[in-house]
């Protein structure tokens, strides 16, 4: 289909232009005044709405994630309960133990310090590899979002408005890692101040995050 704004060819099924944004002529991404259902295929020229009040802007996605944050402590806090069930109090009480220091300065057992180092770097790599299939795994979805965006009404889409597939919301997902190395958090306050409200990790990935109309 060709953007009758801009004259730019979009992918079929798209609902708005991905180089001006403008909604595709024949394709309705809000409710009509007559009361058309979202996404429904209509006659006419784009409605006048400005595009970028469908981009989600910083703060909703702020809220959005810290929703899924407080959710990802609940899990991990029920996995570090059955880890400590498993193991016992007394076994963490030994751990603590033997790293204390002795007489000569060193931990009682030196090999506990580099066990207990092990078992931190195990349990992130299961937290990243479990944060990864749900951040990546909802947001290929049909809801194409994870529960914090769902509450919220927005869903992550490709440039053209389309469902992402796994590859690429495991691309957005891993792109978080060099966000979070801008200083200042500006990877992530890109996201209140480009034109489509695009994190760092969006315009690595091409995704646009969106407030479903």
């Amino acid at each position: 289909m060709i953007c009758a704004a801009c004259g730019v060819a979009s992918v079929d099924g798209a609902a708005f232009c991905r180089s001006c944004g403008q909604p595709i002529a024949g394709y309705s991404v809000a409710p009509s005044a007559a009361g058309s259902p979202v996404g429904a295929v209509i006659s006419g020229p784009p409605l006048a709405v400005a595009p970028a009040q469908f981009y989600a802007g910083f703060w909703l996605r702020f809220v959005a994630y810290v929703i899924d944050s407080l959710l990802a402590g609940l899990v991990m806090g029920v996995f570090v309960a059955i880890a400590i069930g498993f193991l016992g109090v007394g076994f963490l009480r030994t751990i603590f133990a033997g790293m204390q220091p002795g007489n000569g300065g060193a931990p009682v057992n030196p090999a506990i310090p580099v066990m207990f180092i092990a078992t931190m770097l195990l349990f992130g790599v299961v937290f990243m590899f479990v944060f990864w299939l749900y951040f990546a795994g909802m947001e290929s979805s049909t809801h194409q979002a994870t529960l914090g965006k769902i509450a919220l009404g927005l869903k992550v889409t490709d440039m053209d408005g389309l469902p992402v597939s796994f590859g690429r919301a495991s691309g957005r997902f891993f792109a978080k890692i060099i966000t979070g190395l801008v200083p200042f958090a500006i990877g992530y306050i890109m996201a209140g101040f480009t034109a489509k409200k695009q994190a760092l990790h969006d315009i690595i990935a091409s995704c646009l995050v969106v407030r479903k109309a």
